[in-house]
Parts: structure tokens; sequence; C-alpha cells
């Protein structure tokens, strides 16, 4: 075999079942490589920014990494802001990079860079094919390394190492389980979840599966706490049968205020807390000094066994989680602001749809009443780099063919990688993205609020500003081979997306806010 097809061939052997795209010329026997042998399925995506955003996404509904395929350093550089979501996302990716011939390196050829220094703050592990023979082993062991490390891999894969014969398909790797929480840490935890005070749980990461979520709603029902989960979470299960959990607010000081509510704060599966900026006055840990910081399950370890443990623990296993009363949400009317759009999304949603929220300043809306919707899966920004949103819901609807996927969408952020409209086309997904159009960062404009401009100055308004000229959202859509609708008031967007869920395939609806 060449390189390039023992490659292939051992991604297809460890379970690798999509490869997200866009090579180039140094990918060549790569792309002739997906015709040749047993490979995963081939996605093209017009942008890397939409390559690694769907290998996000396809990762979060998967639970297995995606590979992706691109052009130099160059094409990981158009990449690395999703990379970027995906690390904080803790999602397996195995990143496969064209590079020049080993031999043709040192000419300093246009494309050549440093695509390490490039790589590694978006990867938990970097390496390089040293032959072809080699190049499957290679592989392998970045597939690994991304699902032991939860956590985008990449390997730059040389030119020469694909075409060259000698390459032999290595066996699939052996990977690690999550590792268990101490016992002793479980002990402690145990003690102070049952010492008489008021705890607050927050859970993160895997915690946040249907399971983890009844296991703590039980744990805080008998200590009389409260679930909370991380702000900016990979992926969240909803129902009728899954104790509803609040999500931490985005400015540091509302983050103050629901925190003195409580005595402890056990960590599971999540982080300690931390202010999205550096804000003057504000501490980067925005939590009240008599609280009382408690890790139970760190981001990589097994928040689900910990969390079982727990219940055992505090005699809590069978106990009725507390439930509170879930919101009636009628029909919106009238002018559309970001709780109508929510109120729409809420009453027209199909049952077990995934939700990819890119809100951003509208992002807030839809989980305060997102407990009324039919049972559904929400995965949110978690790095902040936007442009997320539409890569995101690529690749959930590929993950999950039998799901419809809705993108609650802010349009500064999807005018990043406004390209994935393409694929969705190309691949006939099920994706209704509902774009909040209100012609503006308005995030930048409550920012520039909360510094004390109240009325920003010609320059400060044009960054701001995305009305001169306005997007015009409809063209765009049908562009990239997506039909689209347009609504004003709500009542016309209840009707455009009930509409656009009953027809298959990809839908953009534009909400004008």
């Amino acid at each position: 075999m060449k390189g390039s097809e023992s490659l292939l061939t051992t991604a297809a052997t460890a379970g690798v079942e999509v490869c997200f795209a866009n090579p180039g010329t140094t990918e060549i026997d790569l792309v002739e490589a997906f015709d040749e042998v047993e490979a995963p399925r081939s996605v093209l995506a017009l942008s890397e920014g939409v390559v690694t955003g769907a290998a996000d996404g396809y990762g979060r509904m998967s639970d297995s990494p995606a590979m992706t395929l691109m052009h130099l350093g160059p094409g990981l550089a158009n990449g690395i802001a999703n990379l970027h979501n995906a690390r904080r996302a803790r999602t397996p990716i195995v990143n496969v990079v064209g590079e020049h011939a080993s031999w043709h390196q040192p000419a300093d050829a246009p494309l050549g860079s440093d695509i390490e220094s490039l790589a590694w703050p978006v990867s938990g592990q970097v390496s390089r094919t040293t032959s072809a023979e080699a190049a499957s082993a290679e592989f392998a062991a970045a597939y690994a390394a991304a699902l032991e490390r939860r956590m985008p891999s990449t390997l730059i894969a040389a030119a020469d190492h694909m075409w060259n014969q000698g390459g032999m398909p290595a066996p699939a790797p052996a990977i690690a389980a999550r590792q268990a929480v101490d016992d002793q840490r479980i002990a402690d935890v145990a003690k102070v979840v049952s010492a008489g005070r008021r705890p607050a749980f927050l859970l993160g990461g895997h915690a946040l599966e249907a399971e983890g979520v009844r296991t703590a709603a039980r744990i805080a029902a008998n200590a009389g706490g409260e679930l909370l989960c991380e702000r900016g979470f990979a992926r969240l299960e909803r129902g009728p049968d899954i104790p509803p959990i609040r999500s931490l607010p985005y400015f540091p000081e509302d983050v103050f205020a629901l925190l003195e509510d409580f005595s402890d704060l056990v960590l599971i599966g999540a982080g300690k807390p931390v202010a999205f900026f550096g804000y003057k006055g504000m501490p980067s840990h925005p939590l009240p000094e008599v609280l009382r910081v408690h890790p139970l399950a760190d981001p990589d370890q097994d928040a689900l066994g910990a969390l079982r443990a727990l219940a055992t623990a505090t005699d809590s296993a069978a106990v009725e989680p507390l439930w509170t009363p879930r919101p009636e949400i009628g029909d919106p009317s009238g002018k559309l602001d970001a709780a109508a759009v929510a109120a729409a999304i809420v009453r027209t949603q199909p049952e077990n749809s995934i939700v990819v929220n890119e809100g951003v300043s509208s992002s807030a809306a839809y989980p305060e009443i997102a407990a009324a919707a039919p049972a559904h899966t929400e995965l949110s920004q978690t790095g902040g780099a936007i442009g997320m949103g539409m890569p995101v819901a690529t690749g959930a609807a590929i993950a999950c063919p039998r799901r419809p996927v809705i993108n609650l969408q802010a349009d500064g952020s999807a005018a990043y990688t406004v390209q994935a409209l393409w694929t969705q086309a190309r691949e006939g997904l099920d994706v209704t993205t509902v774009i909040c159009s209100n012609s503006r960062y308005r995030i930048l404009e409550a920012e520039l609020q909360r510094s004390g401009v109240d009325a920003p100055g010609a320059a400060a308004a044009g960054m701001t500003d995305l009305g001169d000229p306005a997007v015009d959202w409809q063209a765009v859509a049908r562009g990239f081979g997506v039909p689209a609708l347009r609504a004003t008031t709500a009542e016309e967007l209840v009707d455009a997306l009930r509409r656009a869920h009953s027809e298959p395939g990809p839908t953009l609806v534009e909400a004008v806010l």
C-alpha cells in the first residue's frame, strides 16, 4: 500500500466514520486513497472553519473522533478558531494536516510554515509522519491521544510519506478508560454534602448527560442544595424525565449574586468558575469569599462514576429529585425580540431535536425557557470564538441523521462561517438555521455600556454596526443552495419554523429583530 492508503485503512479500522475535508495539492494522494480503500466517509467544506467546527459538532454528538483533512499551515490556521472551541468542549478530533514532501521542506516554498507552532495551542498532541511504513501507526497514536486526552490531536503528513509505497495498516489502538476519582476525595465531598449547609453542585462535561443530571439532582435534594451547570457547556440533555438545571450567568457580578446563596460549591466535571474577561475591579474567579470550593471530578475524570459513588456515600441513590415547575410557554405574538425567538423555537421544535445555540447576545433567552420544550440536546458556545454555530450544527446533523437540528444563530457570528450552508445543502442535512438578525454586534454594544460609554462616537459605533450594508440573508442562503424564509413578527416566525420543520433538508429563517 501507499502510505495514504494504509493511513485511511487504519482510520476505518479504528472506527473513524467521517472525514471533514478541505484538501489541497499536498493532500492529493490522500484524496485519491478515499476511492482506493475502505475509508471514512468524506464530507467537503468550503472553508477550514467549517471543517473543524463540523468535526466538533460530530464529536460532541457521537463521542468519537471525526478526522479532518486540511492543507498545510494556512489551512490549519483557517480552522484554529473552531479547534479552540473544540478543545474547550473536550471534543476528540484527529486533524491530518498535509505538509510538503520531506525533501522539499528545506526549500522554503511559499506555503511552507511552522505547522507545529500553529497546532500546539489547540491540540493535546502534535506529531509528524516519519515514513510511508510508519504513517498508519502514527495515525493510530494520534487517534488514541484524541480519545484519551479528550481534545483534538494533530498529525502532520508529509506528501512523500503518503505517495510512497510500503504502508501497512496498523491495528486499532487500545483506549484507556476515564480515570476513576479517588475514594478519599469522594469521602471528603460526602462529608461536606452531609454537613447540613447549603451546597451548590456545578456540573460540566459528561456529567451533563441525562444520568449525571438525575444522579446529581438526587444528591442535591438530599443535601438541600441546587444544581448548576457551566455556561459554556459542550452538551446538555433536557427532557420531561430530566430535572431542569440552571446555568451560570454571563457577567461576573451576576455569578457573585447567584453563588452568595450557597455555602459550598462542588465541582463535577467542571472547573472553577472564571469570568469571560477581566473587568476593572473584578476578580478572575467571581466567587464570594465565604464560598468553599470542593472538586469532586476533574473534567478528564469519570464524573458519572464519581456521582454514583457520591450518591451511595450520602444515601441519596433512592431520593426523589427536586423538580422545579416547568414553564408554560404559549405562541409568541407581536414584535420580534430575543424572548420571542426563543419562545417560537420552543413551541415548534420537534421531539428529540439538537439545538446548537450561538445566539450570542440572544443566547440566554432559549435556556431560560428550554425546560418547556420537548426532549432535546443543547450544544453551546464553549470557547468564545464566534463562528461555531453553523459548522457545529452541520457536524451534529451528520452524526445524528435521524434527529432534526436547530441552529439559533447570531447574524454577526454567522458571517464567519456561512459557507457551512453549502455543505448542509450538498449533504441534504435536516438543519433549520434561525438567524437573529439585528444587524449589529449587540454584545459589543453591551460591553461599551458596561464601560460607561452610553453614546459611542462615530468610530466606535461603526465597529458594532452591521447595517450598512445589511446582509441579505435570504440571498446568501439561496446562493449556497439553501431555501430561505423571512419573519418580521413572532407570528411569522412561528409559521416559518413550522414550514421549515415540515420540509426535508436545510432551511434558513431570518428573524428580523
